[in-house]
């Protein structure tokens, strides 16, 4: 009987052996980036906006995100074509935190509702709209950090009105009413303020032109008035 053969164990070549190594790595690397990504989520957004009387907004909104170099200069701004000529960007450097201050003045309800969109941070989707209803202001809106970390986040809103604050889910302090929203939920942003519509016309307007019509009337009457005691007299029959 021939005694068996001896082989050597199975080697593989070397490229497979690299390419199964990488393989292990990848899902190491995935991760790596992934925590990476979500690190860089964690930013500080700060909005204050004061509607004034006329219904323009003045304000300002900090972007920023924890510094990682002395260089680093936070997340980059981009405004809507729109608003490019209204809104002015400065930099921004404080508490570790970098990026951008926007300030702008006499934007319409619409305009802050396109600029609360496009200057949503990494991770951020924001939704604010200022809507006229006779003579309220309603101010809806959401944020959602659902994939936004905890660490070093600050995500603030404040807003100043002229009115009265009838209702609101917000904290209110003579005449401002503020939201701080947590990271990893959704918040809602809800107010109703009374005051008048600067497009109505005014009170005193139509006072005016009542005592107009008024005076006009009673001039009209007192014409006819005369005309009627006093008719003219017929000199055709001397």
């Amino acid at each position: 009987m021939p005694s068996p053969v001896l082989r050597p164990p199975h080697r593989r070549p070397p490229h497979e052996r690299t390419r199964s190594a990488a393989r292990r790595v990848l899902p190491v690397l995935l991760l790596a980036t992934l925590t990476i990504t979500l690190l860089s989520g964690c930013a500080r957004v700060r909005t204050a906006l004061a509607i004034q009387p006329n219904d323009t907004v003045n304000g300002e909104i900090v972007l920023a995100t924890p510094a990682k170099s002395p260089d680093d200069t936070g997340p980059a701004v981009t405004l809507p074509r729109e608003l490019k000529n209204d809104v002015d960007i400065s930099s921004y450097r404080q508490d570790g935190y970098t990026g951008s201050v926007l300030r702008f003045s006499k934007l319409t309800f619409d305009e802050v509702a396109l600029l609360s969109q496009s200057a949503s941070a990494a991770g951020e989707r924001a939704v604010l709209n200022l809507r006229r209803a006779g003579n309220r202001v309603l101010v809806t809106g959401t944020v959602d950090l659902t994939t936004v970390p905890v660490d070093r986040a600050d995500f603030q809103l404040k807003i100043g009105f002229p009115g009265q604050v009838i209702d609101t889910n917000g904290d209110t302090e003579s005449g401002t009413v503020s939201w701080k929203f947590t990271p990893g939920t959704v918040g809602d942003i809800r107010a109703t303020v009374a005051y008048d519509d600067p497009n109505a016309p005014s009170v005193t307007g139509w006072t005016f032109v009542l005592m107009i019509l008024v005076a006009g009337a009673s001039a009209a009457v007192v014409v006819l008035a005369r005309r009627t005691r006093n008719p003219p007299l017929d000199t055709s029959a001397r």
